[in-house]
């Protein structure tokens, strides 16, 4: 007997229609291993909102802490830059060997856990943590880094796991920096003297440990690194993007930044580093993070660092304000030391960022450039917006009454408020018709961040 099925209702009709369209729309997402591909995926929301993020760069680099650009202490070595020859000389028997510094990598006082309490009192939203540089040790058990890893050798310790695990726990998004090459590897150098023609290292070390890294701690950030000496080809980088963009466990939520092969600096990529401390004139086109060291000499620990090569809190804040009014994220790097212990100096200036920016942070977090980024008035000042609201950060106290700010415009009843008293609404009038507030400033305190920040609600 045949059974007879009843006449589909329209309803079910259009059901089935709209899912089958939802399905071909999810396939018709899928990135194509292309440039063109991968730099048209949307940025996921998180950060461009988050605005702040902390960089740690950690590794064997840490323990000899010594010299300009530390973390690149083994390369200089080999180079034979004489400061460093002649430290090594003075300090280490002549058989010492950079390998030899991995045992004496200990962390023994690395407690995750004080550290992601300093992240969080920072005010940042994301910590980008050093998974490996170019000396190529690892700070977890990387399968493809036998006895050259914090497991095997020095701590013992998975320091990357660990320090996720704490960060989360705070609610802060997961960075992880990668370098794609490492110095002295056999496998890269025998690619490298093949003008790159083999892809022997990247087959059986880049790839594998950037997976495995996707798909063990499920970063929130890829912050690619050491790959100007070869082209994307060589590295498979777009083949690694769609992977990471379409079937990895963090496809709807990982950001990528620019460095991905000679050439794509500014060009390729989910937003942009451009360069070390990229500083640009207007607003960028396109989503950008500048990255920068207090210790303004090394990125990583310097035991010779001096108190006059530290960056102070108003320079920080002053740096920070200028890039978010450019449309940037600010990615502020700290060097502990081997120890675990993070130097108090980078401590307090953390803690005092994360208190000027629990006043200011309004002004900051999700916000977006306004028409006008910056003035010069009597103090230096720099503009952000959010939804119908206009920000002005005021570098500097102003030592006339009243204060002008020439730029906004008013457009009907307009209301003027400090961030540090947002309850007391200050008097102001037009300058001009057409531009300028005159705002009567109350008396305030010497603030240690010298900066404060102006709500301007019904301005143009």
């Amino acid at each position: 007997m045949v059974m007879m099925l009843p006449p589909l209702r329209p309803t079910c009709v259009i059901l089935i229609l709209v899912n089958l369209l939802l399905i071909e729309t999810r396939e018709a997402a899928r990135f194509e291993p292309t440039w063109t591909s991968l730099d048209a995926r949307p940025l996921p929301g998180w950060f461009d909102e988050a605005k702040i993020g902390i960089f740690v760069h950690w590794g064997v680099f840490s323990v000899p802490g010594y010299g300009q650009f530390s973390e690149w202490f083994w390369f200089w070595w080999q180079n034979e830059k004489p400061e460093v020859v002649e430290f090594m000389k003075r300090n280490y028997p002549p058989d010492f060997t950079y390998a030899d510094f991995a045992s004496m990598f200990q962390a023994e006082f690395f407690d995750p856990d004080a550290w992601a309490d300093v992240f969080k009192a920072s005010g940042a939203r994301y910590v980008v943590f050093t998974s490996k540089h170019h000396e190529g040790f690892t700070n977890w058990p990387s399968e493809t880094s036998w006895n050259w890893n914090s497991m095997d050798i020095g701590p013992h310790r998975d320091l990357v796991g660990e320090l996720a695990a704490a960060v989360r726990k705070r609610s802060l998004r997961l960075g992880l920096y990668h370098s794609l090459f490492e110095w002295y590897h056999p496998l890269y150098l025998s690619d490298k003297a093949s003008g790159f023609k083999t892809q022997r290292f990247v087959a059986m070390k880049t790839l594998p440990e950037l997976r495995l890294l996707v798909e063990t701690y499920k970063p929130d950030l890829i912050w690619s690194d050491g790959d100007w000496e070869a082209p994307d080809t060589y590295w498979n980088s777009t083949h690694f993007l769609a992977w990471l963009y379409n079937d990895s466990p963090v496809k709807d939520e990982v950001v990528t930044n620019d460095r991905w092969g000679y050439g794509c600096y500014c060009k390729h990529g989910g937003y942009y580093n451009c360069a070390d401390r990229y500083s640009p004139s207007k607003p960028p086109d396109h989503k950008w993070e500048k990255c920068q060291t207090i210790d303004t000499r090394s990125w990583g620990y310097r035991r010779d660092m001096r108190f006059k090569e530290v960056m102070d809190l108003p320079s920080i804040i002053k740096d920070m304000v200028t890039v978010v009014a450019m449309g940037g994220n600010y990615l502020l790097n700290i060097g502990p030391m081997a120890s675990g212990m993070i130097a108090p100096v980078f401590e307090e200036r953390l803690r005092e960022l994360g208190a000027w920016l629990e006043i200011n942070g309004e002004a900051i977090y999700a916000s977006t450039p306004w028409r006008s980024q910056t003035e010069n008035n009597t103090v230096e000042v720099w503009y952000t917006a959010k939804n119908n609201t206009v920000y002005a950060i005021l570098l500097g106290w102003p030592s006339n009454q009243p204060f002008q700010l020439t730029t906004p415009k008013i457009s009907g009843e307009a209301m003027v408020t400090l961030l540090d008293y947002p309850n007391i609404r200050l008097s102001y009038k037009a300058m001009t018709q057409t531009a300028g507030l005159m705002i009567l400033m109350p008396a305030m305190p010497m603030s240690h961040g010298n900066a404060w920040t102006l709500k301007l609600e019904g301005v143009a």
